[in-house]
């Protein structure tokens, strides 16, 4: 089979192979015009200019000019239908989850009942003046890794000083939800001492804490920094250490869900597999968190018929109208989204885009819309207000909870965030050329596969993952944060 037409309705294709001018393909009389590239649309019927290009069952675009059957469609004959504007109107839609008989992992329990996936000693600098000092402790101090502590990192950054308003807020929040995730079974904090987001303020954000778990320690208040942190670090594995893995039921476990380096396949393999997977957590009782807004533009209404009550839909509209406006602040319309990657790997449009990226929901009601630093609360599918820069939404979702993340590529990254990042394929190819990065191949769906095995597959690896084994981003050392900015520096 070399092309797949996703919906019905829709009257463009994705070639699963490259496909040669002249070529007829399959038991179609369809003959193609032109050479197609694996992942590429090709038209099955006339389009005329001005009509509507159609994939998923949903409009991504119109055409530029008339587009005969056969035809290459792609960037250069297809525009964009998004702008500014939008109208939203609630109409609950249910769908019913897959029978799932109940899995556990193999996890931590922390004193406060929370689930954890890892046992870590985490450094979080207030400010990006002690980024070296984190560093050093965190290389220096690496025979502490032993029993059941797993990891030691420092998480540096560039903000906690000079900033206002809202972005001094959000960096306060950020972090302080970092220092209360269950991953890092002891978390030292590491202030200079004249920053503007001072320990008193971290304390406050922070909220009650375990004093064996939780450290601080002000640079400028000491003789030594590096053998005072040295020593709280030491005190911090103590306690860590006295941490097991027990069996866990699995919907305790928070996943985050996202992509980056997508491609034409991102919306017919690995984000409908991932949604497959969140369908069966959230039947187990689990939750999964869907954050970069950016890529819902266009796909809105696949979202917002799925929110569990009109609270959730306003929220949930309001989460999207913001974001907009937050571009329109800016001076940037809403809609020039795909990148030069996105586009060479065969998405055309942003609906192009937010209709594959959306998939990752799978079909399970929207419970909650989360604000950016907020952690989730209820239990199903929460929409989490982020960018969809890869760094800063994985930090995002790490601090909402994730205990894990998920992210689909197509074309392939070897970043981490601080919870263990798990890479998933859309493609074979990909899969084989860098088995350094890439955890999980769902290019088997262009293959044969079915979306529910591929789904229970990822259940399976996702629950291993949890129970200790290391994403490979993990065994590369990439574990960083970012944190979103929109205002002044000082």
């Amino acid at each position: 089979m070399k092309l797949i037409q996703i919906h019905p309705s829709d009257n463009a294709a994705v070639a699963l192979e490259d496909i040669a001018r002249g070529e007829t393909l399959e038991s179609s009389s369809l003959t193609a015009l032109e050479d197609i590239r694996r992942g590429h649309k090709i038209a099955l019927k006339d389009i005329p200019a001005g009509g509507d290009v159609v994939k998923y069952g949903c409009v991504i675009g119109q055409a530029k000019e008339d587009i005969p059957a056969g035809a290459w469609v792609h960037v250069h004959n297809v525009r964009t239908g998004l702008s500014e504007g939008g109208s939203y109107v609630y109409n609950h839609k249910i769908f019913p989850l897959p029978d799932t008989a109940p899995r556990t992992f193999m996890g931590f329990r922390r004193p406060d009942g929370r689930a954890a996936v890892r046992n870590e000693l985490w450094i979080i600098p207030t400010v990006g003046c002690v980024n070296a000092f984190a560093q050093t402790l965190a290389r220096e101090n690496q025979q502490l890794v032993s029993g059941s502590v797993e990891g030691l990192c420092a998480f540096s950054h560039p903000f906690g000083c000079s900033q206002m308003g809202d972005d001094h807020a959000q960096t306060r929040k950020l972090l302080a939800a970092l220092a209360r995730h269950p991953n890092a079974g002891g978390v030292l904090v590491l202030g200079l001492g004249c920053e503007n987001l001072t320990m008193e303020q971290f304390k406050e954000e922070l909220g009650q804490w375990d004093d064996r778990r939780v450290k601080f320690l002000i640079c400028q208040e000491t003789e030594d920094e590096l053998a005072a942190g040295a020593a709280l670090l030491e005190e911090l594995a103590e306690y860590s250490g006295t941490f097991r893995r027990v069996e866990i039921p699995a919907g305790e476990l928070v996943v985050g869900m996202k992509c980056g380096g997508s491609d034409g396949f991102s919306g017919i393999t690995a984000n409908p597999t991932v949604g497959r997977f969140s369908d069966r957590l959230i039947a187990l009782g689990g939750s999964t968190v869907l954050t970069e807004v950016p890529e819902m533009f266009g796909a809105e209404s696949i979202l917002f018929g799925r929110c569990a009550d009109e609270t959730v839909f306003r929220k949930a509209v309001s989460m999207v109208e913001d974001f907009k406006r937050y571009f329109i602040s800016h001076g940037q319309v809403v809609y020039e989204n795909p990148s030069p990657g996105n586009k060479a790997g065969g998405i055309t449009t942003l609906e192009d885009k937010s209709c594959g990226c959306v998939q990752k929901g799978g079909r399970a009601q929207i419970v909650d819309v989360l604000r950016y630093g907020e952690s989730v609360v209820h239990k199903g599918l929460n929409l989490l207000c982020g960018p969809g820069n890869d760094l800063v939404s994985a930090t995002a979702l790490t601090a909402a909870g994730a205990h894990l993340i998920l992210f689909t590529t197509g074309r392939g990254t070897p970043f981490g965030a601080p919870a263990p990042t798990v890479k998933i394929s859309t493609n074979t190819a990909l899969f084989k050329a860098k088995p350094g990065w890439i955890d999980f191949n769902a290019g088997t769906v262009a293959e044969g596969e079915t979306l529910d095995s591929a789904g229970e597959r990822l259940l399976d690896f996702v629950l291993e993952i949890a129970g200790g084994k290391p994403a490979k981003s993990e065994q590369r050392g990439a574990r960083d944060i970012s944190i979103w900015k929109d205002g002044v520096v000082l």
